[in-house]
């Protein structure tokens, strides 16, 4: 994995102030060297410049970025962040068409490809990927984006000039660029964040590549108005399909998918390991990995995380019924793996609220967030690739909001059921100028519109379907938000085989009866996983990322809140009202309403504020209300 980053101006000759440009590409280098810690490289055109910093996991001795072919006699010039994971098939079909290779990296496939192919051959990549091409001949860039948004990549306009890089942080450092956030941007953090509108990037100016798509700026030859050039299309679309195959053919089909995408994301020139919960979907993600390995006579990395004194304090709950230790245990056993346990203490997991923000540049996933960065951390100290069970629930059908009939048939997002804990500290006036509910109905109703429907289905199951039109484009995304810049803030490469586009396409139409058969949350990928995974394991009730139920968190987070409560000088206080904040501490703590997901209750949101503050601090962000 790396970072990449660059820009493109129309009709302006960026050679002539060539030290003012490079020094721009080498400090957005600086700010996203954590995602590519091996390698860096720039390059500068009369109108494109392009960064990249690169973390080596494919041809270790070369596939250095940026890297240049020729097209058409012009040059065409790289930068990307990804696997492909069909690299191989593809890389012979280009072969047997006459391209030549001169290294062994995914890179070169890209860029051969698209040199024979042009934007045609983004549709046959399989993988997670974030692209930037500069094409001397057509005077075009290119961005384009994996069909699913797994790896990032955001762009802004500044000076008539297009901005792109992985990390917002990338754009917030070039000169002049300002750091504000204005309505819009608020209702963002306070009516859906953790979560965010897909295309936007919070901060005023700054918008994200679709997932699926290819903007394409052409430079041309007058100084054009940089906005107006610019053009989005659409290389992949989710669709609804009939779905022709009976169940004992769709779990066949199913159990192939996985273990395809799985054996294809072991794709690595050093080792791989996997993060093991214990839970179906991580247990069968490692199963495979592990048979697979021992093929070769390698033993698998494992990894499963809690929390200090969980085992003493842990409280049972819909959301939460079990604990995971007992079921990694197994699974350790069982496939032979060479595990490793971690925890996270209370004042560690309190202290990781802030770099978890520096991390994504915007509050996060709270304690869930942190303490997902600071196990990247350790994990790294092990290995540098990771295959996750991220996605599963997203894509089978996991979550409460698939089965409850009242949130299937609820007119707004089901994740977000505790809505009045959003706006319970803001002040009056500014909940008067944001209009909260307002901006979640209208990003809910938006994507509901868009939702593919097999209108064969009953009108409860196209709610289903909805519902995970509604997972793919927001819940499964915050995820995979979380996991990548955990990771990449780590050094770290983490994969989600779950993810793979083919098992997307072809679950996303799998009627409910099957992916539910008599009642069983994810049935249809407990079938699909029995050759691999114990009963126990395998039809264990679901139980998410855990989360600390130790006293001693809730403690320090409120003593750090009132601590921010205390001081005046702190930039939440025009969005606080210290009366309401103050009587909402003074209130019971409720894990068991989360207003967030199933893990974000009452002491996330102190995390959350904290970290709204702190995001505030660090990136000197002027309100405009």
């Amino acid at each position: 994995m790396c970072g990449i980053a660059g820009f493109c101006a129309p009709g302006r000759d960026l050679t002539a102030e060539e030290g003012r440009y490079k020094k721009i590409l080498d400090t957005i280098n600086q700010v996203q060297k954590h995602r590519g810690p091996d390698e860096e490289g720039t390059y500068l055109s009369k109108h494109c410049g392009l960064a990249h910093v690169r973390l080596s996991i494919l041809d270790l001795a070369h596939g250095q970025q940026p890297m240049a072919r020729k097209k058409g006699g012009e040059d065409a010039v790289i930068v990307y962040n990804g696997e492909i994971y069909n690299m191989r098939e593809l890389r012979e079909e280009l072969e047997k068409d006459g391209e030549i290779f001169y290294t062994t990296s995914d890179t070169e496939v890209i860029m051969n490809g698209y040199c024979r192919y042009g934007k045609e051959f983004f549709k046959r990549l399989n993988g997670i990927f974030a692209i930037a091409i500069w094409d001397e001949g057509l005077n075009e860039l290119l961005l384009v984006r994996d069909r699913l948004g797994v790896k990032p990549l955001f762009y802004a306009f500044h000076e008539n000039m297009l901005y792109f890089s992985s990390e917002i942080k990338g754009i917030l450092v070039v000169p002049g660029f300002p750091a504000e956030v204005d309505r819009e941007g608020l209702c963002e953090i306070f009516a859906l964040g953790p979560a965010k509108t897909p295309g936007k990037g919070v901060f005023c100016g700054v918008k994200e590549v679709r997932a699926g798509s290819v903007l394409t700026l052409h430079a041309g030859t007058a100084a054009l108005d940089a906005r107006k050039a610019l053009q989005e299309e659409y290389y992949w679309k989710l669709e609804a399909k009939e779905h022709t195959e009976d169940f004992a053919q769709t779990v066949e089909h199913t159990t192939w998918l996985i273990t395809d995408a799985v054996r294809m994301q072991m794709l690595s020139d050093i080792p791989i390991s996997t993060f093991l919960s214990g839970g179906v979907d991580s247990s069968l993600v490692t199963a495979i990995c592990a048979a697979e390995l021992k093929k070769e006579g390698k033993i698998l990395d494992t990894f499963s995380f809690d929390f200090t004194e969980n085992d003493k304090y842990f409280q049972s709950s819909a959301y939460q019924p079990s604990q995971d230790r007992p079921f990694a245990e197994m699974m350790v056993k069982r496939c032979g793996t060479n595990h490793h346990f971690l925890e996270c203490d209370n004042t560690l997991l309190a202290d990781y609220l802030s770099p978890a923000v520096r991390a994504r540049d915007l509050p996060c996933m709270a304690d869930v967030e942190a303490s997902m960065l600071y196990f990247c951390r350790q994990v790294v100290q092990y290995d540098k690739v990771a295959l996750t069970g991220e996605c599963a629930d997203e894509i089978f059908g996991g979550y409460p909001w698939f089965h409850r009939e009242e949130l299937v048939t609820k007119h707004g997002f089901p994740w977000s059921n505790e809505f009045s804990m959003r706006t319970a500290m803001l002040k009056d006036e500014v909940l008067g100028e944001l209009n909260l509910k307002e901006y979640e109905a209208a990003a809910y109703e938006a994507t509901m519109e868009t939702a593919p429907v097999n209108y064969e289905f009953s009108e409860l199951e196209q709610g289903r379907q909805r519902i995970g039109w509604l997972n793919l484009n927001w819940f499964m995304v915050t995820l995979l938000d979380r996991m990548d810049r955990t990771s990449m803030a780590s050094g770290l490469e983490a994969r989600v085989p779950f993810a793979d586009h083919r098992i997307v396409e072809y679950i996303y139409n799998v009627p409910w009866e099957m992916k539910c058969p008599d009642g069983m949350v994810k049935g249809l990928l407990r079938k699909a996983g029995e050759a691999y995974l114990p009963k126990e394991v395998l039809y264990r009730k679901k139980s998410p990322y855990p989360k600390t139920y130790h006293p001693g968190y809730e403690r320090i987070l409120k003593g750090r809140f009132a601590q921010m409560l205390s001081d005046q000088s702190q930039p939440i206080h025009a969005l606080l009202d210290t009366k309401k904040a103050k009587a909402f501490m003074a209130m019971p703590s409720d894990y068991a309403k989360p207003w967030y997901g199933q893990l974000m209750a009452g002491p996330q949101l102190y995390a959350y504020l904290l970290q709204v503050n702190d995001w505030l601090n660090a990136y000197k962000i002027r309100i405009k209300l």
